[in-house]
C-alpha cells in the first residue's frame, strides 16, 4: 500500500482530523445536509479515480478496497487537523451530502496526470485508486473531469469471496456490498468509500489509531439477506450503513453497503 509523501500514521494532526471527520455523523441519527439547490457551490463531491488500464483490468475486489482505503485516508490525513486547504475542503463537504464520484483512468498518461492533484493514492496488489479533496461538483479539476464515469465494469472473480462477514480477520473492518443491487464498479467504489469514512467517523480515536498501523478493509459482496442477518448478529452500535439517495443506478433508500467492526465476537 502507498500514500503520499511517506507520512506516518502517528503524524500530529491525525487526532484533530478524526475529530473533524466525526462531525459527518451529525447528531448520530441524521447526517448533515447543507446543500442549497439554488447555490451550485454547495453541491460537493469527493472525486475518486480508479486505475483501470485497457490492457490489464485490475481485480474488482482489490480495486474496491483501494478506493475505500483512499477515501478514508484523505479524511484522516494529518493536514486535515490544521488550518488550511485540506481542513476547509473537508469541512464544507462534511456539512453537505457526502457525494463521491468515481471515474476511470484508462491510460498511463491519464493516471499520471491526476497524481499531482491533492489527494491520496492507494495501491493494493495490482490495483490502484486515488481519492481527492472534495469540492464543488461544477469546479472539478479538468484533468479529472474529462475522465469517463460510466461504461466499464469488472466481473466478480471466483476468488473474490474468500472472506465472509464475521470471518477470521479481527483487525480490519469488513465492508459488505449489497450484491442484489448489481452495482457497477464505479458505483460500488463510491459506496465502499462512504462506508469506510463512516466507519472511521463512528470508531473511537484509539481504535482508528490502532487501525492506521496497518490500514486495510475486507471487501465482500453478499446478498441483501446475508447483509441484514449480519447486522442482526452484530447488533446496533457495531456497524454503520450507507443508504443511497438514489441519484444513480439504485432506488432511493437502498442499503448499498455496511461496514462492520472487526473485533466483535459473533456467535
Amino acid at each position: 500500500m502507498t500514500d503520499d509523501d511517506g507520512r506516518t500514521e502517528s503524524a500530529p494532526g491525525v487526532r484533530d482530523a478524526h475529530s473533524l471527520l466525526a462531525s459527518v455523523l451529525g447528531d448520530g441519527v441524521n447526517q448533515p445536509d447543507g446543500e442549497d439547490p439554488s447555490d451550485p457551490n454547495t453541491v460537493q463531491a469527493m472525486p475518486i479515480v480508479l486505475n483501470m488500464p485497457k490492457s490489464s483490468p485490475p481485480p474488482r475486489q482489490e480495486l474496491l478496497e483501494a478506493a475505500a482505503l483512499a477515501s478514508a485516508l484523505v479524511c484522516l490525513d494529518s493536514r486535515a487537523g490544521s488550518d488550511g486547504a485540506w481542513r476547509e475542503s473537508l469541512s464544507r463537504w462534511y456539512g453537505a451530502r457526502i457525494r463521491k464520484i468515481a471515474r476511470r483512468a484508462r491510460t498511463s498518461g491519464q493516471w499520471s496526470k491526476v497524481q499531482s492533484i491533492p489527494g491520496v493514492t492507494v495501491t493494493i496488489g495490482e490495483s490502484s485508486a486515488r481519492a481527492f479533496l472534495p469540492g464543488p461538483v461544477r469546479d472539478v479539476d479538468p484533468r479529472i473531469g474529462k475522465l469517463q464515469i460510466s461504461g466499464t465494469d469488472l466481473p466478480r472473480g471466483d476468488d473474490d469471496q474468500t472472506e465472509r462477514i464475521g470471518g477470521s480477520d479481527t483487525l480490519h473492518p469488513t465492508i459488505a456490498l449489497n450484491e442484489d443491487l448489481e452495482m457497477s464498479v464505479g458505483k460500488a467504489a463510491a459506496q465502499v468509500g462512504h462506508a469506510a469514512m463512516l466507519w472511521a467517523a463512528h470508531a473511537s480515536f484509539p481504535t482508528v489509531e490502532r487501525w492506521l498501523h496497518e490500514p486495510r478493509f475486507t471487501i465482500v459482496e453478499v446478498p441483501s439477506s446475508e447483509l441484514e442477518a449480519a447486522a442482526r448478529r452484530y447488533g446496533a452500535g457495531h456497524y454503520v450503513e450507507v443508504v443511497d439517495a438514489g441519484f444513480t443506478e439504485v432506488a432511493p433508500g437502498s442499503r448499498t453497503a455496511v461496514a462492520f467492526d472487526p473485533d466483535v465476537a459473533i456467535s
